[in-house]
């Protein structure tokens, strides 16, 4: 798997978390929400970061 395709997984899965701690509600819902959203976030930015090539 290349590293723009990771990319999209981790996002999806982001995405996908996040839906469920919304669906959850609650104290723990909004702790599983942030998580899914770092998630998102993180994936995200390893799209636009540089590839290094040797």
């Amino acid at each position: 798997m290349n590293g723009k395709t990771t990319s999209w997984v981790v996002t999806g899965v982001g995405a996908a978390v996040t839906a469920l701690g919304l669906a959850t509600g609650g104290t723990i819902g909004a702790g599983i929400t942030g998580f899914g959203l770092a998630h998102v976030v993180l994936g995200t930015l390893d799209m636009f970061r540089p590839s290094v090539r040797k």
